[in-house]
Protein backbone atom coordinates (compact mmCIF):
# COMPACT_ATOMS: atom_id res chain seq x y z
CA UNK A 1 0.00 0.00 0.00
CA UNK A 2 1.77 3.25 -1.11
CA UNK A 3 1.09 6.03 1.22
CA UNK A 4 3.46 8.82 0.24
CA UNK A 5 1.17 12.02 -0.43
CA UNK A 6 3.73 13.43 -3.28
CA UNK A 7 5.03 16.97 -1.87
CA UNK A 8 4.82 17.59 1.15
CA UNK A 9 1.49 19.97 2.13
CA UNK A 10 2.80 23.92 2.20
CA UNK A 11 2.82 25.10 5.49
CA UNK A 12 2.04 29.06 6.46
CA UNK A 13 5.16 30.80 7.82
CA UNK A 14 5.28 34.01 10.02
CA UNK A 15 1.45 34.47 9.27
CA UNK A 16 2.71 35.33 5.44
CA UNK A 17 1.17 34.08 2.18
CA UNK A 18 2.31 30.28 1.83
CA UNK A 19 4.31 29.11 -1.55
CA UNK A 20 0.78 28.14 -2.97
CA UNK A 21 -0.85 31.27 -2.84
CA UNK A 22 2.46 32.51 -4.20
CA UNK A 23 2.19 30.17 -6.91
CA UNK A 24 1.58 30.78 -11.00
CA UNK A 25 -1.30 28.96 -12.38
CA UNK A 26 1.13 26.85 -14.05
CA UNK A 27 3.03 25.73 -11.16
CA UNK A 28 -0.55 24.59 -9.86
CA UNK A 29 -1.50 22.80 -12.44
CA UNK A 30 1.73 20.85 -12.78
CA UNK A 31 1.18 20.11 -8.67
CA UNK A 32 -2.10 18.93 -9.42
CA UNK A 33 -1.06 16.62 -11.93
CA UNK A 34 1.37 15.09 -9.99
CA UNK A 35 -1.28 14.92 -6.83
CA UNK A 36 -3.87 13.84 -9.27
CA UNK A 37 -2.55 10.74 -10.28
CA UNK A 38 -1.26 9.65 -6.81
CA UNK A 39 -4.86 10.15 -5.45
CA UNK A 40 -6.45 7.78 -8.34
CA UNK A 41 -4.22 5.18 -8.02
CA UNK A 42 -4.61 5.49 -4.32
CA UNK A 43 -8.25 5.13 -4.59
CA UNK A 44 -8.14 2.51 -6.58
CA UNK A 45 -5.67 0.18 -4.76
CA UNK A 46 -7.20 0.88 -1.47
CA UNK A 47 -11.13 1.48 -2.00
CA UNK A 48 -13.03 -1.66 -3.52
CA UNK A 49 -15.78 0.88 -3.71
CA UNK A 50 -13.43 2.52 -6.42
CA UNK A 51 -11.80 -0.11 -7.68
CA UNK A 52 -15.34 -1.81 -8.81
CA UNK A 53 -16.34 1.93 -10.32
CA UNK A 54 -13.70 2.25 -12.59
CA UNK A 55 -13.45 -1.34 -13.55
CA UNK A 56 -17.04 -0.67 -14.39
CA UNK A 57 -16.69 2.54 -16.36
CA UNK A 58 -13.39 1.04 -18.41
CA UNK A 59 -11.07 3.13 -16.99
CA UNK A 60 -7.44 2.65 -14.92
CA UNK A 61 -5.52 5.22 -13.00
CA UNK A 62 -3.23 4.70 -15.71
CA UNK A 63 -5.05 6.36 -18.11
CA UNK A 64 -5.04 9.46 -16.28
CA UNK A 65 -2.03 11.62 -18.42
CA UNK A 66 -3.25 15.36 -17.74
CA UNK A 67 -6.02 16.94 -15.71
CA UNK A 68 -8.86 16.70 -18.67
CA UNK A 69 -8.53 13.30 -18.32
CA UNK A 70 -10.12 13.18 -15.66
CA UNK A 71 -13.26 13.95 -17.43
CA UNK A 72 -13.36 9.85 -18.06
CA UNK A 73 -13.63 8.55 -14.48
CA UNK A 74 -17.11 8.23 -13.31
CA UNK A 75 -18.51 10.67 -10.81
CA UNK A 76 -19.13 9.69 -6.95
CA UNK A 77 -22.63 10.63 -5.57
CA UNK A 78 -23.98 10.95 -1.72
CA UNK A 79 -25.92 7.87 -2.31
CA UNK A 80 -22.94 6.06 -2.65
CA UNK A 81 -21.35 7.31 0.77
CA UNK A 82 -24.74 6.27 2.39
CA UNK A 83 -24.49 2.75 0.51
CA UNK A 84 -20.74 2.59 1.95
CA UNK A 85 -21.83 3.29 5.32
CA UNK A 86 -20.08 3.01 7.56
CA UNK A 87 -16.38 2.86 6.98
CA UNK A 88 -16.62 1.24 3.19
CA UNK A 89 -14.95 4.54 1.32
CA UNK A 90 -12.54 4.59 3.71
CA UNK A 91 -8.89 3.90 2.11
CA UNK A 92 -6.66 3.10 5.41
CA UNK A 93 -7.51 0.96 7.90
CA UNK A 94 -9.80 1.96 10.68
CA UNK A 95 -6.91 1.93 13.28
CA UNK A 96 -5.11 4.35 11.12
CA UNK A 97 -8.02 7.16 11.39
CA UNK A 98 -7.18 9.96 14.41
CA UNK A 99 -10.87 11.30 13.51
CA UNK A 100 -14.35 10.38 12.54
CA UNK A 101 -16.88 12.84 11.58
CA UNK A 102 -20.23 12.64 9.89
CA UNK A 103 -23.22 14.33 9.06
CA UNK A 104 -26.57 14.77 11.06
CA UNK A 105 -28.50 11.27 9.43
CA UNK A 106 -31.49 13.33 9.71
CA UNK A 107 -33.16 12.32 6.19
CA UNK A 108 -31.35 9.10 6.82
CA UNK A 109 -27.75 7.09 7.64
CA UNK A 110 -25.28 9.78 8.14
CA UNK A 111 -22.40 10.17 6.45
CA UNK A 112 -19.63 9.66 7.69
CA UNK A 113 -15.86 10.91 6.91
CA UNK A 114 -12.22 10.27 8.35
CA UNK A 115 -9.07 11.86 8.52
CA UNK A 116 -5.29 10.48 9.27
CA UNK A 117 -2.89 12.54 11.27
CA UNK A 118 -1.65 13.74 8.06
CA UNK A 119 -5.33 14.97 6.43
CA UNK A 120 -6.03 16.85 10.36
CA UNK A 121 -2.66 18.06 9.59
CA UNK A 122 -3.58 19.23 5.77
CA UNK A 123 -7.33 20.37 7.27
CA UNK A 124 -5.80 22.59 9.70
CA UNK A 125 -3.26 24.04 7.16
CA UNK A 126 -5.91 25.55 4.29
CA UNK A 127 -8.43 26.86 7.58
CA UNK A 128 -5.35 28.60 8.89
CA UNK A 129 -4.80 29.50 5.23
CA UNK A 130 -8.63 30.49 4.79
CA UNK A 131 -8.49 32.85 8.24
CA UNK A 132 -5.90 34.85 6.83
CA UNK A 133 -7.17 35.59 3.58
CA UNK A 134 -10.41 36.96 5.64
CA UNK A 135 -8.06 39.03 7.65
CA UNK A 136 -7.15 37.26 10.33
CA UNK A 137 -3.33 37.18 12.13
CA UNK A 138 -1.61 35.32 14.71
CA UNK A 139 -2.60 36.87 18.24
CA UNK A 140 -6.03 37.56 16.88
CA UNK A 141 -8.76 36.49 19.30
CA UNK A 142 -11.20 33.81 17.38
CA UNK A 143 -14.86 33.27 18.14
CA UNK A 144 -16.01 30.23 17.42
CA UNK A 145 -20.11 29.79 17.15
CA UNK A 146 -20.02 26.85 14.70
CA UNK A 147 -21.23 23.92 16.12
CA UNK A 148 -18.64 21.00 17.45
CA UNK A 149 -19.26 17.35 17.52
CA UNK A 150 -19.85 15.16 14.58
CA UNK A 151 -20.58 18.46 11.95
CA UNK A 152 -17.04 19.65 10.68
CA UNK A 153 -17.46 23.33 11.38
CA UNK A 154 -16.47 24.00 14.70
CA UNK A 155 -13.60 21.69 15.09
CA UNK A 156 -12.59 23.05 11.63
CA UNK A 157 -12.36 26.58 12.55
CA UNK A 158 -10.83 25.67 15.61
CA UNK A 159 -8.13 23.98 14.61
CA UNK A 160 -7.34 26.18 11.82
CA UNK A 161 -6.90 29.13 14.23
CA UNK A 162 -4.92 27.83 16.73
CA UNK A 163 -2.69 26.10 13.58
CA UNK A 164 -2.58 30.32 12.38
CA UNK A 165 -1.51 31.54 16.01
CA UNK A 166 -4.54 33.04 17.29
CA UNK A 167 -6.68 32.57 20.53
CA UNK A 168 -9.25 30.21 19.94
CA UNK A 169 -13.09 30.76 21.88
CA UNK A 170 -14.85 27.02 21.53
CA UNK A 171 -18.06 28.61 22.59
CA UNK A 172 -19.94 26.10 19.55
CA UNK A 173 -23.76 27.06 18.69
CA UNK A 174 -26.66 28.63 20.91
CA UNK A 175 -26.83 30.37 24.13
CA UNK A 176 -27.49 33.37 22.34
CA UNK A 177 -27.07 35.58 25.43
CA UNK A 178 -23.94 33.87 26.57
CA UNK A 179 -22.71 34.79 23.06
CA UNK A 180 -23.04 38.19 23.36
CA UNK A 181 -21.62 38.52 26.95
CA UNK A 182 -18.81 36.68 25.61
CA UNK A 183 -18.24 38.54 22.76
CA UNK A 184 -18.20 41.87 24.47
CA UNK A 185 -16.22 40.30 27.42
CA UNK A 186 -13.73 38.81 25.86
CA UNK A 187 -13.45 41.26 22.87
CA UNK A 188 -12.71 39.03 20.23
CA UNK A 189 -11.35 40.37 16.65
CA UNK A 190 -12.99 37.47 14.65
CA UNK A 191 -16.21 35.35 14.69
CA UNK A 192 -16.73 31.85 12.73
CA UNK A 193 -20.21 31.30 12.25
CA UNK A 194 -23.26 30.93 9.77
CA UNK A 195 -24.93 33.57 8.26
CA UNK A 196 -27.95 32.92 9.25
CA UNK A 197 -27.15 32.58 13.61
CA UNK A 198 -25.19 35.41 12.98
CA UNK A 199 -28.16 37.72 12.76
CA UNK A 200 -29.53 35.49 15.84
CA UNK A 201 -26.46 37.42 17.69
CA UNK A 202 -27.97 40.82 15.81
CA UNK A 203 -30.76 40.35 18.01
CA UNK A 204 -28.89 39.16 20.69
CA UNK A 205 -27.48 42.55 21.31
CA UNK A 206 -30.09 44.41 20.50
CA UNK A 207 -32.10 42.78 22.85
CA UNK A 208 -29.30 43.69 25.33
CA UNK A 209 -29.06 46.44 24.50
CA UNK A 210 -25.85 46.84 23.21
CA UNK A 211 -24.92 48.48 20.05
CA UNK A 212 -23.44 45.90 17.80
CA UNK A 213 -21.18 48.61 16.35
CA UNK A 214 -19.27 48.81 19.37
CA UNK A 215 -18.12 45.06 19.29
CA UNK A 216 -15.11 44.30 18.98
CA UNK A 217 -15.25 42.20 15.91
CA UNK A 218 -13.52 43.26 13.20
CA UNK A 219 -14.21 40.03 10.95
CA UNK A 220 -16.42 37.59 9.87
CA UNK A 221 -16.00 34.05 8.66
CA UNK A 222 -19.74 32.90 7.21
CA UNK A 223 -20.60 29.38 5.79
CA UNK A 224 -22.09 26.21 6.05
CA UNK A 225 -25.29 27.25 4.34
CA UNK A 226 -26.02 29.90 1.18
CA UNK A 227 -26.30 33.36 1.90
CA UNK A 228 -26.60 36.51 -0.55
CA UNK A 229 -24.35 39.54 -1.06
CA UNK A 230 -27.11 41.46 0.56
CA UNK A 231 -26.88 39.12 3.61
CA UNK A 232 -23.32 40.12 3.60
CA UNK A 233 -24.14 44.07 3.03
CA UNK A 234 -26.67 43.71 6.10
CA UNK A 235 -24.19 42.13 8.57
CA UNK A 236 -21.20 44.59 7.74
CA UNK A 237 -23.17 47.70 8.38
CA UNK A 238 -24.71 46.65 11.84
CA UNK A 239 -21.46 45.08 13.05
CA UNK A 240 -19.29 47.95 10.87
CA UNK A 241 -17.04 44.42 10.13
CA UNK A 242 -15.68 42.48 7.12
CA UNK A 243 -17.71 39.96 6.31
CA UNK A 244 -16.33 36.91 4.08
CA UNK A 245 -17.46 33.47 2.52
CA UNK A 246 -16.04 30.66 3.52
CA UNK A 247 -16.81 27.03 1.62
CA UNK A 248 -16.56 23.02 2.45
CA UNK A 249 -18.30 20.46 2.63
CA UNK A 250 -17.32 16.97 5.14
CA UNK A 251 -17.35 14.83 1.94
CA UNK A 252 -14.53 16.48 0.38
CA UNK A 253 -12.83 17.80 4.05
CA UNK A 254 -14.87 20.10 6.30
CA UNK A 255 -14.84 24.09 6.15
CA UNK A 256 -11.27 25.53 4.21
CA UNK A 257 -12.05 23.80 0.95
CA UNK A 258 -12.18 27.51 -0.52
CA UNK A 259 -12.16 30.72 1.26
CA UNK A 260 -12.68 34.98 -0.01
CA UNK A 261 -10.17 37.16 0.63
CA UNK A 262 -11.14 39.88 2.71
CA UNK A 263 -9.23 42.29 -0.13
CA UNK A 264 -11.65 41.36 -2.43
CA UNK A 265 -14.32 40.05 -1.81
CA UNK A 266 -15.51 38.44 -5.44
CA UNK A 267 -15.63 35.05 -5.10
CA UNK A 268 -14.06 32.25 -2.98
CA UNK A 269 -10.24 31.05 -4.23
CA UNK A 270 -10.47 27.60 -4.16
CA UNK A 271 -7.82 25.89 -2.55
CA UNK A 272 -6.68 23.93 -5.64
CA UNK A 273 -3.04 22.65 -4.64
CA UNK A 274 -5.66 19.93 -1.97
CA UNK A 275 -9.45 19.96 -4.07
CA UNK A 276 -9.66 20.16 -7.55
CA UNK A 277 -12.52 21.58 -9.05
CA UNK A 278 -14.42 20.91 -11.69
CA UNK A 279 -18.10 22.34 -13.54
CA UNK A 280 -20.39 20.10 -15.30
CA UNK A 281 -23.88 20.70 -16.50
CA UNK A 282 -26.74 18.99 -14.04
CA UNK A 283 -28.27 17.09 -16.34
CA UNK A 284 -25.71 15.58 -18.76
CA UNK A 285 -22.67 15.07 -16.67
CA UNK A 286 -20.66 16.97 -19.07
CA UNK A 287 -17.71 19.72 -18.24
CA UNK A 288 -18.20 23.02 -18.82
CA UNK A 289 -15.67 25.83 -19.61
CA UNK A 290 -14.33 28.26 -17.05
CA UNK A 291 -16.77 30.73 -16.89
CA UNK A 292 -20.20 28.58 -17.41
CA UNK A 293 -22.72 27.68 -14.44
CA UNK A 294 -23.17 24.50 -13.67
CA UNK A 295 -22.87 22.14 -10.74
CA UNK A 296 -19.38 22.17 -8.63
CA UNK A 297 -17.45 18.43 -8.72
CA UNK A 298 -14.66 17.82 -6.64
CA UNK A 299 -11.77 15.69 -6.68
CA UNK A 300 -9.25 15.47 -3.49
CA UNK A 301 -5.38 15.88 -4.61
CA UNK A 302 -3.89 14.81 -0.92
CA UNK A 303 -5.76 12.96 1.27
CA UNK A 304 -5.12 9.75 3.02
CA UNK A 305 -8.28 8.22 4.86
CA UNK A 306 -11.30 9.64 2.85
CA UNK A 307 -10.26 10.07 -1.22
CA UNK A 308 -13.20 11.48 -2.91
CA UNK A 309 -12.88 10.98 -7.04
CA UNK A 310 -15.38 13.53 -8.61
CA UNK A 311 -17.81 14.13 -5.94
CA UNK A 312 -21.11 15.85 -7.05
CA UNK A 313 -22.14 18.80 -4.35
CA UNK A 314 -25.17 19.98 -6.11
CA UNK A 315 -23.79 23.43 -5.29
CA UNK A 316 -24.57 25.84 -8.38
CA UNK A 317 -21.84 28.40 -9.37
CA UNK A 318 -19.33 28.66 -11.72
CA UNK A 319 -15.31 28.86 -11.97
CA UNK A 320 -13.54 32.05 -12.50
CA UNK A 321 -9.47 33.33 -13.08
CA UNK A 322 -7.86 34.06 -9.57
CA UNK A 323 -7.64 37.81 -8.12
CA UNK A 324 -6.05 37.89 -4.92
CA UNK A 325 -4.35 34.62 -5.12
CA UNK A 326 -3.77 34.44 -9.23
CA UNK A 327 -2.81 30.64 -9.27
CA UNK A 328 -5.68 29.64 -7.62
CA UNK A 329 -9.37 29.55 -9.61
CA UNK A 330 -12.36 31.49 -7.87
CA UNK A 331 -15.79 30.27 -7.66
CA UNK A 332 -18.82 32.81 -7.71
CA UNK A 333 -20.46 32.53 -4.69
CA UNK A 334 -23.12 29.96 -3.78
CA UNK A 335 -26.18 30.98 -3.89
CA UNK A 336 -28.38 27.62 -4.82
CA UNK A 337 -28.01 23.50 -5.08
CA UNK A 338 -29.91 21.82 -7.49
CA UNK A 339 -31.33 19.72 -4.56
CA UNK A 340 -32.70 22.71 -2.78
CA UNK A 341 -34.25 24.56 -6.09
CA UNK A 342 -37.74 25.17 -6.10
CA UNK A 343 -40.04 24.21 -8.96
CA UNK A 344 -43.20 26.55 -8.47
CA UNK A 345 -45.61 26.27 -11.89
CA UNK A 346 -42.64 25.92 -13.86
CA UNK A 347 -40.62 28.64 -12.43
CA UNK A 348 -37.13 27.86 -10.47
CA UNK A 349 -36.75 29.83 -7.23
CA UNK A 350 -33.95 29.21 -4.83
CA UNK A 351 -34.28 30.91 -0.84
CA UNK A 352 -31.64 33.01 -1.27
CA UNK A 353 -33.97 34.76 -3.96
CA UNK A 354 -36.67 35.16 -1.33
CA UNK A 355 -33.88 36.50 0.74
CA UNK A 356 -32.18 39.43 -1.29
CA UNK A 357 -35.83 40.69 -2.26
CA UNK A 358 -36.60 40.84 2.14
CA UNK A 359 -33.00 42.13 2.65
CA UNK A 360 -33.51 45.16 0.28
CA UNK A 361 -36.95 46.20 2.62
CA UNK A 362 -35.77 48.60 5.88
CA UNK A 363 -38.90 46.74 7.70
CA UNK A 364 -37.24 42.78 7.52
CA UNK A 365 -34.17 41.46 9.88
CA UNK A 366 -33.36 38.68 7.52
CA UNK A 367 -35.47 35.77 9.46
CA UNK A 368 -37.83 33.54 6.77
CA UNK A 369 -39.12 30.49 6.02
CA UNK A 370 -41.07 29.65 2.55
CA UNK A 371 -44.34 27.54 2.62
CA UNK A 372 -45.12 25.06 -0.14
CA UNK A 373 -48.63 23.83 -0.17
CA UNK A 374 -51.21 22.69 -3.07
CA UNK A 375 -54.72 24.29 -3.96
CA UNK A 376 -56.29 21.94 -6.06
CA UNK A 377 -53.82 21.61 -8.79
CA UNK A 378 -51.97 24.98 -7.99
CA UNK A 379 -48.70 25.01 -5.76
CA UNK A 380 -48.70 27.63 -3.58
CA UNK A 381 -46.02 29.36 -1.78
CA UNK A 382 -46.13 31.73 1.69
CA UNK A 383 -43.10 33.72 2.79
CA UNK A 384 -43.21 34.01 6.39
CA UNK A 385 -41.23 37.26 7.06
CA UNK A 386 -40.25 38.71 10.60
CA UNK A 387 -40.32 42.68 11.50
CA UNK A 388 -38.14 44.37 12.93
CA UNK A 389 -38.87 45.38 16.31
CA UNK A 390 -38.89 49.21 15.01
CA UNK A 391 -41.31 48.96 12.37
CA UNK A 392 -43.36 46.48 13.55
CA UNK A 393 -46.86 47.59 13.89
CA UNK A 394 -48.79 44.71 15.33
CA UNK A 395 -50.92 44.49 12.90
CA UNK A 396 -49.36 43.29 9.97
CA UNK A 397 -47.62 45.42 8.03
CA UNK A 398 -49.73 44.86 5.32
CA UNK A 399 -48.85 47.66 2.48
CA UNK A 400 -45.06 46.54 2.64
CA UNK A 401 -46.16 42.63 2.26
CA UNK A 402 -48.35 44.10 -0.72
CA UNK A 403 -44.99 45.82 -2.00
CA UNK A 404 -42.86 42.43 -1.39
CA UNK A 405 -45.05 40.45 -3.05
CA UNK A 406 -45.23 42.95 -6.02
CA UNK A 407 -41.34 43.18 -6.10
CA UNK A 408 -41.28 39.19 -5.83
CA UNK A 409 -43.53 39.16 -8.67
CA UNK A 410 -41.56 41.34 -11.34
CA UNK A 411 -37.97 40.40 -9.95
CA UNK A 412 -38.33 36.27 -10.06
CA UNK A 413 -41.88 35.64 -12.03
CA UNK A 414 -43.83 34.33 -9.80
CA UNK A 415 -46.88 35.18 -7.23
CA UNK A 416 -46.68 34.33 -3.70
CA UNK A 417 -48.44 35.01 -0.06
CA UNK A 418 -46.24 37.35 1.90
CA UNK A 419 -47.01 37.33 5.81
CA UNK A 420 -45.37 39.94 8.09
CA UNK A 421 -44.69 38.59 11.54
CA UNK A 422 -43.89 40.38 14.52
CA UNK A 423 -39.98 40.05 15.93
CA UNK A 424 -38.57 36.77 17.20
CA UNK A 425 -41.84 34.98 15.65
CA UNK A 426 -39.63 32.72 13.31
CA UNK A 427 -38.16 29.69 14.98
CA UNK A 428 -33.97 30.22 15.23
CA UNK A 429 -31.18 27.59 14.38
CA UNK A 430 -27.95 27.29 16.13
CA UNK A 431 -26.42 25.58 13.10
CA UNK A 432 -27.80 26.04 9.20
CA UNK A 433 -31.10 27.52 9.07
CA UNK A 434 -33.84 25.69 8.03
CA UNK A 435 -35.70 28.20 4.80
CA UNK A 436 -38.20 25.67 3.16
CA UNK A 437 -41.31 23.65 4.76
CA UNK A 438 -43.00 21.85 1.76
CA UNK A 439 -46.62 20.68 2.93
CA UNK A 440 -47.29 19.46 -0.65
CA UNK A 441 -48.35 15.86 -0.84
CA UNK A 442 -46.15 13.11 -1.93
CA UNK A 443 -46.26 11.48 -5.57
Amino acid sequence: MNMAVPAAAFRLTDGGLDAAERASRDEIQFLQRERLAWSLRHAYENVPFYRRKFDAAGVHPSDFRDLPDLAKFPFTMKQDLRDNYPFGLFAVPRERLARIHGSSGTTGKPIVVGYTKADLDMWADVMARSIRAAGGRPGMMVHVAYGYGLFTGGLGAHCGAERLGCTVVPMSGGMTERQVQLITDFSPDIIMVTPSYMLTILDGFIKAGIDPRSSSLKFGIFGAEPWTNAMREAIERAFGLDATDIYGLSEVIGPGVAQECVETKDGLHIWEDHFLPEIIDPETGQVLPDGERGELVFTSLTKEAFPVIRYRTRDLTRLLPGTARPGMRRMEKVTGRSDDMIILRGVNVFPTQIEEALLATEWCGGHFLIELSRQGRMDEMTVYAEARQDHWDGAGLQAQAERLVTRIKDTIGITTRVVIQGPETIERAAGKARRVIDRRPKA
